[in-house]
């Protein structure tokens, strides 16, 4: 393939993931997706040995989710549930893992998503979309559910562009812990938490 082909295929996930946040700003966040600092101190205090089933929330074009399946064991399964059907037609077309699940639908609907695929529970969640904006009905669904899946002990990953989540996690978790990655655009504050 020409070199030019591959830089416009490399940018072909950054201008799908700008384009939808002009459109869709509030439930974006932010303007490109994660960078590899904020990926890399985000997964890397889970026991990989441990994930049999993953749940990520508005994977957007998969920048976390490539690297959650780089992480997880050949039987594990992730299942990424994204409300925007442009981000789920090229998570379908990109990632052509066997593990992987897309699921068009809201998060507040964990529940019902893991059961349609015979799952009762997961040992990990992981979320960016911006709590800060979603409606607090639909913030509060969405983190009991997540803690009504969660095995004992299991870890729900948070990051976020506004640090107000952190009230409304340590309604919900055992334990919240928090940390900051300033090496991304924008920076984040990243939740730690465990059922």
């Amino acid at each position: 393939m020409p070199a030019t082909a591959t830089r416009a295929t490399d940018r072909a996930p950054l201008a799908l993931f700008a384009r939808n946040f002009f459109r869709h700003p509030r439930m974006l966040g932010s303007i490109i997706p994660s960078s590899r600092f904020l990926i890399r101190r985000l997964l890397r205090e889970t026991d990989w040995r441990k994930v049999r089933t993953a749940v990520e929330y508005g994977p957007g074009v998969g920048t976390i989710t490539r690297a959650v399946l780089d992480r997880l064991g050949p039987d594990a399964r992730l299942v990424v549930i994204e409300m925007n059907p442009d981000f789920v037609s090229y998570l379908r077309e990109s990632i052509p893992d066997p593990r992987l699940h897309v699921v068009e639908g809201s998060a507040a609907d964990v529940e019902r998503v893991l059961a349609d695929l015979g799952v009762e529970t997961a040992e990990l969640a992981i979320s960016g979309i911006p709590m800060s904006t979603l409606p607090p009905g639909v913030r509060e669904a969405v983190l009991d559910a997540t803690r009504r899946v969660l095995t004992p002990g299991g870890q729900f990953l948070v990051y976020q562009f506004s640090p107000t989540v952190g009230t409304h996690l340590e309604r919900v978790f055992a334990s919240v812990r928090r940390s900051f990655e300033p090496l991304n655009v924008l920076p984040a504050s990243l939740y730690f938490c465990t059922a």
